[in-house]
């Protein structure tokens, strides 16, 4: 597979909040049949940021997709994902890797907060 999308989240302590990350991870790979899905996270809980692109390249990826599972752009993706990913190209010249943009922008994220107000009531 020469494509992957490596999700990322922040990682815990309490593997029920880390389970929500291999949830999405494993919505994804149903969805996304001929891409590469793996799981990282930042701190706290493994595999680790570097562990889960070597996990990629292992499968034969040469496109690697970094997607932070985070709501806003703040120190961990603007300078801890940035830094992983020129990290990764440094060990790996011959591949790519791009970070995407964290989830809190998106235009469907109202319509998830409303969604989940809307639960409530």
């Amino acid at each position: 597979m020469p494509n992957a999308l490596l999700l990322i989240a922040h990682g815990s302590r309490r593997p029920e909040a880390n389970a929500d990350l291999v949830a999405v991870a494993a919505s994804l790979r149903r969805r996304l049949s001929d891409q590469l899905v793996e799981i990282a996270y930042l701190e706290l809980a493994a595999p680790t940021i570097p562990e889960g692109l070597n996990r990629c390249v292992e499968q034969g990826a040469t496109d690697i997709r970094i997607l932070p599972y985070f709501l806003s752009a703040g120190a961990h993706v603007q300078e801890d994902l940035e830094q992983a990913r020129a990290d990764f190209l440094r060990r790996y010249p011959g591949k790519t890797c791009h970070l995407s943009p964290p989830l809190g922008l998106h235009p469907l994220m109202i319509e998830i907060l409303i969604d989940r107000i809307q639960e409530d009531l």
